[in-house]
């Protein structure tokens, strides 16, 4: 018979559940576990997407563990190279044996007497949902619902005679050999898939309705690679891996303190690979940069393919679909034997999971984020979100040490919970401070910030390192409590008499 309780459940087998496993591993050795993963592979996004050119945006420095270095040549990795770290990873540290494919986690809910989640598992190809209790609940879904992507109503879509795909769902084996292709949309997956595309289509449109912020980066680090060659390998990865954190931060400050600047010289670096006129039409944005997150193209090739002229870019909006193709607002007819809608993701928290505490539902935006790694009002439940500024890794590593970092801190002091209190805090912002459409349509399923620390979501590595791992627990609003002991005792919300 299977067990059913264990100390801790994680939730998803892609990056961020692979490492949190690790992490669990190295700093809560004897911890029982397992990964619940809802698909029946390992990878998360880095399997699940399929599309021609599939690569990180990130550099796999950054992207990469930090407890396992990135050896290939490669910093910008495809997708194929990537799956096959996050394997390599697995088998490394005996992970295998912990995961159960096909168990989509429903419902999670916290009884506070028993201390401990009883989460409802629905089991592929079984009729009953399968009941699993935990000690503590790490949410590794991901930010996105993998069922489907987002996909905006397209007037007359019915009409079109060619194909319709979205890249979260790229059929196996697609040939689109000798088609007319149109990717709808400007964000990293259309960026990826026109270059790509153009190995075998006969041309490729990128359909925007509006431009994008682009640059181009060798796919080689060769100071990564040079260094490899010369120092052992943990050293030369930790060395790579803080030169480029530093690189991200003091662009990404830069882009807040100044600017103008930092757009004007974005766009020098494009116009340094198009025509001024192409670039001015096509490739200047109306928003500031990192208001919306920048596009990253290996060795130009987005570049090379526009100046080959295998493929175009068109900046207008979409009027309808019509049997041979995209007729636009300009009055212009794209025509198309195959239309992408690289048109977003469908943004949700912690995998959609429906969560109860002592009964009661919780509607997640009327809670707080805390320290990027736990909700207000939810007990001994962590939850992955990455950086939007930099690798969703370098948060994904932190979040799992803190998760960690808490579970030995509660045995240590004999706690049976750690609940992050927001007494008398109003919600300040967004979970997401981006401008993003399929951002802005999610937020609503997010939680809160408030208006200052621990209640706000830093985008800074450096500061984060610094509060998660080195900071202190009990800051007075991540309260803990003893099996005898009530949340509003603790919290000083009550006198200890009043029992």
């Amino acid at each position: 018979m299977n067990k059913t309780h264990y100390d801790v459940l994680i939730v998803g087998a892609g990056l961020s559940g692979i490492g949190a496993a690790v992490h669990l591993l190295k700093k809560c050795p004897g911890k029982s576990y397992q990964i619940l993963e809802m698909r029946d592979a390992m990878g998360g996004t880095w399997d699940l997407f399929r599309y021609p050119g599939i690569r990180s945006d990130s550099d796999m420095h950054t992207l990469g563990f930090n407890f396992k270095p990135w050896k290939a040549q490669k910093a910008i990795a495809d997708g194929p190279a990537i799956r096959e770290y996050i394997h390599e990873t697995a088998d490394e540290y005996g992970i295998n044996p912990n995961i159960r494919y096909g168990h989509k986690v429903v419902s999670a809910s916290w009884d506070s007497a028993a201390a401990q989640w009883t989460v409802e598992v629905k089991v592929e190809g079984k009729r009953n949902k399968q009941k699993l209790t935990c000690n503590w609940l790490h949410m590794c879904a991901g930010y996105y619902r993998y069922e489907k992507g987002y996909t905006p109503e397209f007037e007359g879509r019915d009409d079109f005679a060619g194909d319709i795909i979205h890249p979260q769902h790229w059929p196996e084996d697609y040939d689109y050999s000798g088609k007319k292709v149109v990717v709808i949309g400007s964000g990293a997956t259309a960026m990826t898939l026109v270059p790509a595309m153009t190995d075998k289509a006969e041309h490729v449109t990128m359909l925007q309705r509006s431009p994008t912020y682009v640059v181009s980066r060798p796919s080689e680090d060769k100071f990564a690679n040079g260094l490899r060659k010369v120092l052992p390998g943990m050293m030369a990865y930790g060395i790579t891996r803080w030169r480029n954190v530093l690189f991200q931060l003091f662009f990404y400050n830069r882009t807040r303190t100044k600017p103008d600047k930092v757009k004007e010289k974005l766009l020098e670096m494009t116009r340094a690979e198009l025509d001024a006129d192409y670039v001015e039409k096509h490739f200047t944005p109306e928003y500031n940069p990192w208001d919306q997150r920048l596009c990253l193209v290996p060795d130009s090739d987005l570049f090379v393919a526009l100046k080959e002229e295998k493929a175009s870019v068109v900046t207008d909006h979409i009027d309808r679909f019509t049997e041979k193709g995209i007729k636009l607002k300009s009055g212009e007819e794209l025509e198309a034997d195959l239309i992408v809608t690289a048109t977003g993701l469908d943004l949700q928290f912690i995998g959609g999971t429906e969560i109860s505490i002592d009964g009661r539902k919780q509607n997640v935006h009327d809670l707080l984020n805390y320290r990027g790694a736990m909700v207000s009002n939810i007990p001994n439940m962590s939850a992955v979100f990455g950086y939007t500024n930099a690798s969703w890794t370098l948060r994904a590593d932190l979040t799992s040490e803190y998760m960690c970092k808490v579970i030995n801190h509660l045995d240590k002091e004999n706690y049976v919970e750690a609940r992050p209190v927001a007494d008398g805090v109003e919600p300040a912002s967004d979970f997401l401070d981006f401008s993003s459409g399929y951002v802005q349509r999610a937020m609503e399923r997010f939680p809160q910030q408030g208006e200052e620390a621990p209640w706000i979501i830093t985008q800074n590595y450096a500061r984060d390192i610094f509060l998660m791992r080195h900071g202190k627990l009990e800051d007075g609003a991540l309260i803990f409590r003893r099996a005898h002991e009530t949340v509003d005792q603790v919290a000083g919300l009550v006198p200890v008499a009043a029992e």
